[in-house]
């Protein structure tokens, strides 16, 4: 077994020289108490029947073969006996083959209730690990999708990782099966030579060696290629989803891109068509000598009969018990190996499911001083692997009631700013607090219930018209009254209203009978969703009418102002007509608070406001 140290850097195993065939060995063995918990969990019952039919099927082929051993005996003894001897030796043989029938019908029982066993707990176990999956996926920050290595390590958990653990437990048991198997063929054997017993369990160890290095060798290319196959699943989404074809079409990048899909493959096809070109070849060659032993055997336990050693019969027992137990023996290195390579696999989903996410909630559900709103003190933050700052010691204070707008350059860090409020991100440096607590000691549920929020990268939710409004708040899901409330004040009542099927009606182009709709009709949606978190203290809008017509902006924020009277609103826009608006307005550049005070007082100090501000309005002039 792996050191302290590898054991808890499972992958490092996989990555890292060729270990000992001995450590190898004991190696498959890691996950399977993982496995067997999971699989467990998913059915006790199933696990046991799998259980039980996997000894049944191990006991019974040695005695199946014994049996028939003693028939040819009995047919032998009654081709020599006559009369009274030979009829009961006929009854003999009768017996034998009512055993012998009764077995097989026994064991191809067994085996058909095991299949079906498997195959009703890949089922239930394929669910219940993307569950696991998803449930784990919940708890990651928002960087961990940001992070091209963490999402490496999310697909490859989900790929093959709900059916590997089954796998290794059908595999465990299968060993266990030939282990069974093996030691009840060894004592017949035994009976005829050790050295029978001793060819036997070596025959298959060169085959054994061979899968073990190609096994380890499959499972580090695969490994290797989780990003060119997320490249490749890029690329197949961009050729064949809706919002990327138009682009394809116009730009004429099919070909450039199908070009890469391929390129990709060809890379990924010869690497393959190398390994199982070896891995045959090995296979072949080692496996001839396998079969030499057999054939070896074959012909020693037929010159003991023919020497007078043992009979016909015992002769038939003893090469059907060696080719039983050569195949037992193949059985359980190959079932050796695949236990191996599937803990390699498994060590994917464990490292996924075992990964520290720090813990991003805390307890308190109201602060000391509501009065107080939000208070930024010194707050910077950094990206991961960039040395400087998307935010640089900002300071900012919002009392309840106020409206702030934040203009800026594109990479200003004015989404950044709304991402650390929401606790999306963590700050670097410095605190939030809001009603006077620090966000880190908030539960985080109780937080976002308290935010209202829309994005310029809005989601666009293959839902109903009244699901995509009404997950705004999901705990007035239900209610249709608010729902179209929430659409009134997103202005989005206008045109659900000539829908087909009104707030019934399916949106997006994915399923049966959706309706696509323009950008605009989407962001109207995404403002009604913000509009239905009605119990929210903060609502903060992230260029929430970028797509909206001017007549239908300023309707909507005369809504905006008479929401939010009691409340903190926070917009982010380029467009003035908007942000002049708001109570406050801060500017961002640079990652730093360049000036800040109300619309009037930044027109007169002639700076950064007033330059943007003069621009735009020369371009109504």
């Amino acid at each position: 077994m792996a050191n302290s140290d590898s054991a808890s850097k499972p992958t490092e195993t996989a990555s890292s020289a060729e270990p000992g065939t001995v450590r190898k060995f004991l190696s498959v063995f890691q996950y399977s108490r993982v496995a067997m918990k999971i699989v467990w969990g998913t059915s006790a019952a199933l696990t046991l029947v799998m259980a039980a039919t996997t000894v049944v099927s191990g006991v019974l082929p040695a005695a199946i073969a014994s049996v028939g051993g003693l028939f040819v005996d009995a047919v032998a003894s009654a081709i020599q006996n006559t009369g009274d001897a030979a009829e009961a030796v006929r009854s003999e043989m009768l017996f034998y083959v009512l055993v012998e029938a009764g077995l097989v019908v026994i064991m191809t029982g067994a085996q058909k209730l095991n299949t079906v066993c498997q195959s009703i707990l890949r089922v239930l176990l394929g669910n219940k690990i993307n569950v696991m999956i998803l449930e784990k996926a919940l708890t990651l920050e928002l960087a961990h999708f940001e992070d091209a290595e963490y999402y490496d390590k999310l697909v490859r958990a989900r790929r093959e990782a709900s059916s590997r653990p089954l796998s290794l437990v059908i595999k465990t048991f299968d060993l266990a099966r030939d282990v069974v198997a093996l030691l009840t063929i060894g004592i017949w054997l035994f009976q005829f030579s050790p050295l029978a017993v001793l060819l036997l369990g070596l025959a298959g160890i060169p085959a054994f060696l061979a899968e073990a290095k190609f096994s380890g060798e499959a499972f580090r290319i695969h490994r290797r290629r989780s990003a060119e196959r997320r490249v490749q699943i890029y690329l197949e989404m961009v050729l064949t989803r809706e919002d990327g074809v138009k682009e394809v079409k116009l730009l004429q990048l099919g070909k450039l891109f199908l070009q890469r899909y391929v390129g990709i493959f060809r890379k990924i096809y010869k690497e393959d068509r190398k390994l199982v070109l070896r891995r045959g070849f090995w296979g072949y060659v080692l496996g001839l000598l396998t079969s030499a032993a057999f054939y070896f055997a074959y012909g020693w336990v037929g010159f003991a009969a023919i020497a007078g050693a043992i009979t016909i019969g015992q002769m038939t027992m003893y090469i059907a018990q060696f080719r039983l137990g050569q195949n037992a023996v193949t059985n359980s290195l190959t079932a050796v190996n695949g236990m191996y390579e599937d803990n390699l696999y498994l060590s994917n989903l464990t490292e996924y499911l075992n990964h520290k996410v720090p813990e991003t909630t805390g307890t308190k559900t109201a602060g000391p001083d509501p009065s107080d709103g939000i208070r930024i003190e010194n707050v910077s933050f950094f990206y991961p692997g960039s040395d400087l700052p998307a935010l640089n010691e900002v300071n900012l204070h919002i009392r309840p009631g106020e409206s702030l707008a934040i203009v800026g350059e594109n990479g200003s860090g004015k989404t950044t700013l709304i991402k650390l409020l929401t606790r999306l991100y963590q700050p670097s440096e410095g605190t939030i607090y809001l009603e006077g607590l620090d966000l880190k000691e908030w539960d985080i549920d109780t937080l976002r219930k308290k935010i209202g929020v829309i994005f310029q990268d809005f989601a666009r939710y293959q839902l109903l018209v009244g699901e995509n409004i009404g997950i705004g708040d999901v705990d007035e899901l239900e209610q249709d009254e608010l729902i179209e409330e929430a659409a009134e004040k997103g202005m989005a009542d206008e045109f659900v209203k000539d829908l087909p099927q009104g707030y019934k009606t399916q949106l997006g182009t994915w399923f049966k009978d959706g309706k696509e709709l323009s950008g605009g009709q989407w962001q109207k949606i995404a403002l009604s969703r913000a509009f239905m978190r009605s119990k929210a203290d903060i609502l903060i809008l992230d260029e929430p009418t970028a797509a909206i017509d001017a007549r239908a902006e300023a309707e909507i924020f005369s809504h905006f102002r008479a929401l939010t009277a009691n409340k903190i609103s926070i917009i982010i826009s380029h467009r003035f007509s908007t942000v002049r608006m708001a109570d406050h307005i801060i500017v961002l550049g640079k990652a730093e608070i360049l000036e800040q005070g109300s619309h009037e007082r930044l027109l007169a100090s002639g700076g950064q406001y007033a330059t943007l501000f003069n621009l735009q309005a020369q371009g109504y002039q």
